[in-house]
């Protein structure tokens, strides 16, 4: 089973040092790493390129012009060659059996379409911090299940095949273009959950998501959930009807609330824990 790691990169070779030395100690060995420039700077390529010199399983490719992260992380999906998919971020890294973990979940559970393991926060020079603690199994198959709060993160992997039967990642986003995968794969079949830290997540002011596009996030993320009502056809939530057109985040966000409520949490570990019990 051939493993597809994909990187979006933009202006940041000297951190992806990092990321390339943490792929090359790999206990799973059939892999590929596919890297998409989004119209870097010529020093900035010339840098990547010199890194990868010589290694058949990294390959390079371009935009023509700055397209943003949905144009261009829609591009890698159908650039991977590999039966899994994984985005690891340039400036991150993974642990060195984070894709042999994720690859066995996939050869004994054929029924799940992705799988996530947790992410360590880490400062800019990659040292630890904290995990992040909200990552854990989700209920499977649940139509009211947005991913709000955020459970599923790094390090996701996923099954091309599958990813080729959903309406594919929206390319317009600029933000949430992930969550928009991970709620369309979660439509196909059901999620796994890697009870481990596999992925080293760096914070520093470079970071896509950490610079001033943070602010527009849950705007694109309520979006992204809005759109994920209507593809299921979920007409009301929680008694409160869902509106016609996307009206803005405070709305979207509001038919969620109920979510975090402590009867709903206790509901949600029982059925949790009964999944686990007949998977």
């Amino acid at each position: 089973m051939k493993f597809s790691v994909l990187i979006a990169h933009y202006n940041n070779a000297l951190l992806f040092k990092d990321c390339y030395g943490s792929l090359l100690t790999q206990t799973y060995k059939n892999w590929e790493a596919i890297i998409l420039d989004d119209a870097s700077s010529a020093e900035e390529k010339a840098q990547i390129k010199a890194i990868i010199a010589g290694d058949e399983r990294f390959k390079f490719f371009e935009n023509e012009q700055n397209s943003g992260v949905g144009v261009t992380k829609s591009k890698l999906i159908e650039l991977a060659s590999g039966d899994i998919c994984g985005f690891v971020d340039p400036d991150d890294a993974i642990l060195p059996d984070a894709i042999e973990k994720a690859v066995s979940v996939f050869v004994q559970k054929k029924n799940v379409v992705l799988a996530y393991s947790r992410f360590m926060s880490c400062d800019k020079d990659l040292k630890p911090i904290a995990p992040f603690k909200s990552a854990m199994q989700v209920q499977n198959k649940d139509p009211y299940f947005f991913n709000y709060p955020i459970q599923i993160a790094h390090f996701v992997t996923f099954r091309k095949d599958i990813y080729e039967q959903t309406e594919k990642m929206n390319a317009a986003l600029k933000i949430s273009e992930d969550q928009d995968l991970y709620l369309k794969m979660y439509e196909k079949g059901d999620v796994y959950f890697i009870d481990e830290t596999n992925y080293l997540y760096r914070t520093h002011t470079g970071g896509i998501s950490q610079n001033e596009n943070k602010t527009k996030s849950y705007e694109y993320f309520a979006q992204v959930v809005f759109n994920a009502m209507k593809r299921r056809n979920i007409k009301t939530i929680n008694r409160m009807k869902v509106p016609e057109t996307y009206t803005g985040q405070q709305e979207i966000f509001r038919l969620l609330e109920y979510q975090n409520s402590i009867p709903y949490r206790i509901k949600r570990k029982i059925s949790i824990t009964l999944q686990k019990l007949f998977r």
